[in-house]
């Protein structure tokens, strides 16, 4: 039964912004691209693409006029490699896990909306030991919206009773600021996601944009959700 008198919370996209998955995702590129006799791609060249999924990498790898047969082949070979690396270097960005701690210790709620589909994302959290302790988990095949459509998220706040205008969503992509934005929630970007540094992302209109896990803190004073005390 939901709680009569929701509260506000912490929600993530996960990606590039909870936790640094690209060198699990590069990795599963480059066995790819060796496999084909490919020289692999640099870090560098792969962050940008990451949160944009499976189709981008593979055609970042192998060019994009492969026809839609080649592409779908390469692309469940890249799943299949993907889900045996999901969480091999995979880690929450630096500061995020006393970010997580303090908001539980404080009993502020925090969950996870993200586009990865639940065969891959449930085996990263359990790996990263998150699993159990977020309140929702809303993933790209849980409904059929993902975002930037808002239900994922409002479907994120009802799971964990949750009040969408008394909550922050996080992320490092457009769609996040607009999908959070639709849901009724104030947005923050973190700098340090998988984007091209060249875009506007103050075109994005987030609330805030926080270089690291001490600004994303200070959002979250600002937003009622942690006190100035600690």
């Amino acid at each position: 039964m939901l709680d009569p008198n929701p509260l506000g919370g912490l929600l993530f996209d996960l990606d590039g912004t909870l936790v640094d998955t690209a060198p699990d995702m590069g990795g599963a590129i480059n066995r790819l691209l060796q496999q084909e006799g490919k020289p692999p791609l640099s870090d560098t060249e792969i962050r940008p693409h990451v949160s944009q999924g499976s189709r981008a990498l593979v055609r970042l790898g192998f060019g994009s006029q492969l026809t839609d047969q080649a592409e779908k082949s390469l692309i469940d070979r890249f799943l299949a490699v993907y889900a045996l690396h999901v969480a091999d270097t995979s880690k929450l960005f630096g500061g995020m896990d006393e970010l997580l701690l303090e908001l539980e210790d404080k009993k502020v709620p925090w969950g996870i909306i993200t586009n990865k589909p639940i065969r891959y994302t449930v085996p990263l959290l359990q790996q990263l030991n998150l699993m159990e302790r977020c309140s929702a988990l809303v993933c790209g095949n849980t409904m059929a919206q993902r975002k930037p459509h808002p239900a994922p998220i409002i479907l994120a706040c009802q799971r964990a009773g949750l009040q969408p205008d008394k909550c922050v969503y996080v992320g490092d992509a457009h769609r996040d600021v607009a999908a959070g934005a639709a849901a009724g929630m104030r947005t923050a970007v973190m700098t340090w996601g998988y984007f091209d540094k060249d875009e506007d992302i103050n075109a994005w209109s987030a609330d805030w944009y926080c270089e690291d896990s001490s600004a994303l803190r200070r959002v979250c004073m600002q937003a009622n959700l942690l006190d100035n005390s600690t």
